[in-house]
């Protein structure tokens, strides 16, 4: 089988519980990117997407950097419905990661434009959100519009940590997106933690930093 037939029955097994759910309800995705780096916000995004399969979608993980830019016009522009979400690291040091990870997803889909019947999130059941859902273990590799939320979310976050890395300078949020980088680690050293920096993570809490603003 070719690299095209591969493809082809890679993305129809994508869909295939969105085929299981439909019977005309309308199915949405969610799922979150930037739960392990030291700075920066949790990114939640929810997406309806439409009838037609979109070529390409895949795992945002899985995806070559130019590959997940260009799924992430394709799929705004496309999609049934979608929104985004930002938790900041303020929220996630008073709420705790996973709970700042349950609300931005929760969020994102309270925030669609179109009311899904049905919610298909990635690995974690949403605590109040009031709608049907499933959570599907590895459900960014597994189905399509989680891997699309993982697209906008991820791509969404990639953005925002570029413009940081403008506004707070020195500690390489360009490039490494506030992950905990030996570079970071060093830059987090020389110059203690910014206020986008998460407080509630080591080693940003290490009391021997000094807090720059």
């Amino acid at each position: 089988m070719g690299k095209a037939e591969d493809a082809e029955r890679r993305l129809r097994a994508l869909y295939d519980f969105e085929r299981q759910l439909a019977a005309g309800r309308v199915v949405a995705g969610t799922d979150e990117a930037g739960a392990g780096p030291l700075a920066g916000p949790v990114v939640a995004a929810a997406v309806i997407l439409p009838a037609d399969p979109i070529p390409g979608i895949d795992d945002s993980k899985q995806l070559s950097e130019k590959k997940r830019e260009e799924l992430y016009l394709t799929i705004k522009e496309r999609a049934v419905a979608y929104a985004v979400v930002e938790v900041s690291a303020d929220e996630i040091d008073r709420l705790n990661i996973l709970q700042a990870c349950l609300k931005g997803m929760s969020e994102a889909v309270k925030a669609l434009s179109t009311k899904p019947d049905f919610v298909l999130t990635d690995a974690r059941k949403l605590p109040n959100l009031g709608i049907a859902h499933e959570a599907i273990v590895k459900g960014d590799a597994r189905c399509a519009s989680i891997a699309a939320a993982s697209i906008l979310a991820k791509v969404h976050r990639d953005h925002l940590m570029i413009a940081l890395d403008q506004e707070y300078p020195g500690y390489g949020f360009a490039k490494h997106k506030g992950y905990g980088t030996e570079e970071h680690i060093k830059a987090l050293a020389a110059l203690g933690p910014s206020i986008v920096h998460r407080k509630s993570f080591a080693p940003v809490n290490n009391k021997q930093l000094t807090f720059g603003f």
